[in-house]
């Protein structure tokens, strides 16, 4: 159509306009990273992520954000899975719980109770297992930044305890997208109640549930053991974890933001490996101050948790953790035990 000259400058003029304002808004999409996770504000774990989101920061132009959400404010670990996938976070810093919902075989490391005895058991087996299974979650979408753990769970609950029979009388807490470990303790005779982390305490404040399987900094960092004031001192699984960003989040950064990310990570996860093994002990002894009541197992109780391991691994094989990865984590820890018999 014929244009005047004026009328070919407005559209001129408004065609810069409009690929001005077009450019801030996709560069703007890429300089935002959103982590979310369901740990303690202030904690160890989200000091190390503010940390990691300076360095990521410097790393970018103009005025990127950085967000970390704690406290399971971005949901429970499945529904930070799900948001990972449709964009709405960017990372986010999980337990096996929330990683199994990305690749299964990641179970290994802490769906089998009472298997690891020491943490160099697990530094050995997670070390052994990581290249293969940094590369499942490519192949899936996601790049795992660093590997991190919590501590032990103990069972704490609303009266004493020692037997696994004991416990046949309470209602668990139970993660909601676990239903294979929902399952398994049922056919077991336990009573296990699906629910959120972050509906754990006014769950166990109202009686809805009566034992909390968590990890001694988790119980007092939330109170649990005010309501439930009885622990059991056994060392029934780690709770294992990982800090992943999406696929797409990581190819957006320069290869030397990705080192400079990398080299961070690494010793972010050093830092809190060492810290939540420190405070399963410094958590227990500030808890018994305040009227925590723990319960060591006699040799002869804990020869019954130990069976009942035993009878759980065929049931967890295939089911909770697949069959070839439940194998080898067997294997790694039958070398590194003989190589270091006593």
């Amino acid at each position: 159509m014929w244009m005047n000259a004026s009328a070919k400058r407005r559209v001129m003029v408004v065609g810069a306009l409009l690929s001005g304002l077009l450019q801030p808004m996709a560069w703007g999409a890429e300089k935002q990273l959103r982590i979310g996770s369901l740990v303690p504000k202030n904690s160890v774990y989200h000091r190390q992520l503010l940390e990691l989101g300076e360095v990521w920061k410097k790393g970018q132009d103009g005025a990127p954000k950085f967000n970390v959400y704690t406290d399971g404010s971005q949901g429970g670990e499945a529904e930070m899975t799900r948001r990972m996938r449709i964009g709405q976070l960017q990372g986010a810093l999980l337990s096996v719980v929330g990683l199994r919902e990305i690749e299964p075989s990641v179970a290994a490391l802490q769906a089998m109770p009472l298997l690891f005895k020491t943490w160099e058991e697990v530094d050995y087996v997670r070390e052994k297992m990581r290249p293969a299974m940094e590369k499942k979650f490519a192949d899936k979408g996601f790049v795992v930044l660093s590997w991190g753990d919590a501590g032990w769970v103990r069972f704490f609950s609303k009266e004493p305890a020692a037997r696994p029979d004991d416990y046949k009388k309470m209602k668990f807490f139970a993660w909601g997208a676990e239903a294979d470990q929902q399952a398994i303790m049922k056919s077991l005779g336990y009573t296990p109640v699906p629910l959120e982390p972050t509906d754990i305490l006014p769950a166990i404040q109202t009686g809805m549930i009566s034992v909390v399987p968590s990890t001694p900094y988790f119980a007092l960092a939330t109170q649990i053991y005010n309501t439930a004031p009885y622990m059991l001192e056994i060392n029934w699984a780690p709770i294992v974890g990982a800090l992943v960003v999406t696929q797409k989040t990581w190819s957006e950064m320069s290869p030397e933001l990705q080192v400079a990310l990398r080299s961070a990570s690494e010793k972010a996860g050093g830092v809190i490996r060492a810290q939540a093994r420190k405070e399963v002990d410094e958590a227990v002894d500030a808890m018994k101050k305040r009227g925590l009541k723990v319960t060591t197992p006699t040799p002869a109780q804990m020869q019954e948790w130990n069976a009942l391991a035993d009878n759980l691994y065929p049931r967890i094989r295939g089911s909770m953790v697949p069959a070839d990865t439940f194998d080898e984590v067997m294997q790694h820890l039958k070398t590194y035990r003989a190589g270091h018999a006593k």
